[in-house]
């Protein structure tokens, strides 16, 4: 249920009313609205609703996400980045942290051609336990001083709810990967802190599923949330690594108030892609995007086949801010 008062103050006094008759029901409050998501009729609610409310029961079952409770955009605020205000954000960086002198050299790189987020892996995710897993807590160390040295933002995967407190520590920005999308200990762990949050979509996840992804990280308190379209598994995989969903970018910004985000490189699985899925997301809506950088992409660690270039990703983002800038004014 979300309830619809007259203004914020009338909203924090029924709240603190209805904390008084029932200290354990949940409530939520943005503005002059309240979401109640345990409560599914007006019968229920343990106080008479007052005659100057409006009640909503039609609403989406990830009712923070939602935009009956959030009309207006969440705007993310960082030391070097604003999200969701009408902007387009670029993260970008490689796909993990090699060496200290390689991510401060991308710091440079991608924050010269328009980035103002260092992405970066030190804790990797790899389908095969005997491939490269990343270099740990040295890789968090070189990722904040690229980042700090170039004036940028850092964002980096957290795998563990064990290491959320130590990756506290460096990044600006955490970010849920698609194999832990519903890793419900981990979203918790997130949720309890006051950090934006990078969620990407689950490889097989519908968007309700995501939606309520989200709102595990928005029940602790952490609404600074950022959604990521990174291609879902599909029947053909032969000619793209995964099926870029660019119609959810179109859908979820209708859906949600959170910012919507893309990654073309995991969709694409092919560098040569990676340019038409970006600027098709950038079309449909998105408020960013993260890229995969390598100065030498063959030889990159990790996925070397989706890396492009600092020179190619400067075309991209020249391409993307003049295509946001039409979809703007639609």
């Amino acid at each position: 249920m979300i309830i619809i008062t007259n203004d914020t103050p009338t909203a924090t006094a029924f709240k603190a009313a209805l904390a008084t008759e029932a200290s354990t029901l949940l409530v939520f409050q943005h503005a002059n609205r309240l979401a109640l998501p345990t409560i599914k009729a007006v019968e229920a609610l343990p106080l008479a609703l007052p005659s100057y409310a409006q009640v909503v029961l039609k609403h989406h079952a990830a009712v923070q996400a939602s935009r009956e409770f959030h009309p207006e955009n969440t705007v993310i605020t960082t030391p070097h980045s604003v999200i969701g205000d009408g902007g387009l954000t670029v993260m970008a960086g490689p796909d993990s942290i090699e060496s200290p002198e390689h991510v401060a050299t991308m710091g440079q790189e991608v924050k010269a051609v328009g980035a103002t987020v260092l992405r970066g892996g030190s804790f990797k995710p790899r389908t095969s336990p005997y491939s490269f897993q990343g270099v740990g807590e040295s890789g968090l160390i070189a990722h904040r001083q690229a980042a700090d040295a170039a004036g940028l933002d850092m964002v980096t995967e957290v795998l563990d709810p064990r290491d959320v407190d130590v990756i506290d520590q460096y990044t600006d920005i955490f970010q849920i990967g698609t194999r832990n999308m519903q890793n419900f200990a981990l979203l918790k762990a997130v949720g309890a802190k006051r950090k934006p949050v990078v969620l990407k979509r689950g490889m097989s996840a519908t968007l309700d599923e995501f939606l309520q992804a989200a709102e595990y990280i928005a029940a602790g308190g952490n609404t600074d949330i950022i959604l990521m379209e990174r291609g879902i598994r599909s029947f053909d995989n032969k000619y793209t690594r995964n099926t870029l969903d660019v119609g959810a970018i179109a859908v979820l910004k209708q859906m949600t108030h959170y910012p919507v985000f893309l990654d073309a490189s995991h969709a694409a699985g092919e560098r040569a892609l990676v340019t038409q899925l970006t600027l098709a997301g950038v079309a449909a809506g998105a408020d960013g995007f993260m890229l995969e950088i390598h100065d030498n992409p063959d030889a990159a660690l990790v996925d070397a086949q989706q890396a492009i270039t600092p020179a190619q990703m400067g075309d991209i983002v020249s391409k993307a801010r003049q295509i946001h800038t039409i979809v703007r004014g639609v």
